[in-house]
C-alpha cells in the first residue's frame, strides 16, 4: 500500500484529487494539508511514501516547503500553471500534472511511482545488500578511473549533489551514484549524522561545535569543512549527544 499525502491550499482540488485516487486501491490517502507549513508537519508526523503537492500556496511555495525537508517522500506536483515544470524535475519530482487534473495524466503518474518502487526494490538486492554498515567496515568507492577501499571510520562528509554524493575521505572527494537517504539507510545513525538536508557527518571526527543562527549549531569537522545542523536536527543532535 502507497501512502499519499495532500498538499495544496484549495479544498476542492484536494477533494477532487481523492475521488480521482480512489481508482487505484494501491493508493490510500493518509492525510490533507492546507499549507506548506501544514505539509511539513503532516510529513513529519505521518511518513508518507507520496506527496501530492501544489506550488503556489499562500505563504511558502511547494518548492520553498520541499527545501525544508530532511527527508523528501516521492513528490507529483498539481498546479494550474505549466512554467514550473522544468523546476519540478530538477528537484526530482516524479511528475507534474496540470490542474484539473486529468485521469489518464494522474495512472501515468502513479505507474512512474511503481516504476521507481521497483528500482529502489532492485537497487536493494542487486549489489547492494541492505544490511547495516558498521564503522568498521570498509566500502568500495569508483569514481571514473580512480577506485579507492575506504574504511567507513575514514570518511568524515557525504554531501548531495543531486542524485549524486561527494564521499570526503583525506583529501579525496569523489562522486557515487547514490542519494543521501540511501546511504541513510545503510549508515549506522549512533556514528554518522544526518546534519541538514545535503549533508552526513561522522560524529568521531567533529572537531569543534559552535551555536549558530535560528537556534542551529556549526559544526567543524576534521578536514576543516564547515556544516551547520538544521534547527529540527540541532534537538535530535543535543539528545545523542548528552549523558
Amino acid at each position: 500500500m502507497i501512502k499519499a499525502l495532500l498538499i495544496d491550499d484549495e479544498r476542492l482540488a484536494r477533494t477532487e484529487l481523492r475521488k480521482l485516487l480512489a481508482d487505484f486501491p494501491e493508493v490510500e490517502v493518509i492525510g490533507e494539508a492546507a499549507n506548506a507549513n501544514e505539509g511539513i508537519e503532516a510529513i513529519d508526523n505521518l511518513q508518507p511514501d507520496l506527496v501530492f503537492l501544489d506550488i503556489q500556496m499562500p505563504g511558502k511555495t511547494g518548492f520553498e516547503m520541499l527545501s525544508e525537508l530532511e527527508k523528501t517522500p516521492h513528490v507529483i506536483f498539481t498546479t494550474a500553471y505549466d512554467e514550473y515544470a522544468l523546476k519540478a524535475f530538477e528537484v526530482n519530482a516524479l511528475d507534474y500534472l496540470l490542474k484539473p487534473v486529468e485521469p489518464r495524466r494522474l495512472a501515468d503518474a502513479i505507474h512512474k511511482l511503481h516504476l521507481a518502487e521497483e528500482k529502489e526494490a532492485m537497487s536493494a538486492v542487486v549489489g547492494t545488500n541492505r544490511s547495516l554498515l558498521g564503522e568498521h567496515d570498509q566500502v568500495f568507492v569508483k569514481d571514473g578511473e580512480r577506485c579507492w577501499f575506504v574504511k567507513l571510520s575514514d570518511i568524515r562528509l557525504f554531501e548531495s549533489v543531486g542524485n549524486y554524493a561527494k564521499v570526503f575521505f583525506g583529501a579525496n572527494k569523489p562522486l557515487i551514484l547514490k542519494s543521501l537517504n540511501a546511504l541513510e539507510e545503510r549508515l549506522d545513525e549512533r556514528v554518522f549524522f544526518r546534519a541538514n538536508r545535503k549533508h552526513i557527518v561522522n560524529l568521531r571526527l567533529i572537531e569543534k561545535i559552535e551555536p549558530y543562527f535560528n537556534g542551529g549549531l556549526l559544526l567543524e569537522l576534521k578536514g576543516g569543512e564547515k556544516i551547520e545542523v538544521s534547527r529540527r536536527q540541532t534537538v535530535k543532535f543535543k539528545e545523542m549527544m548528552s549523558l
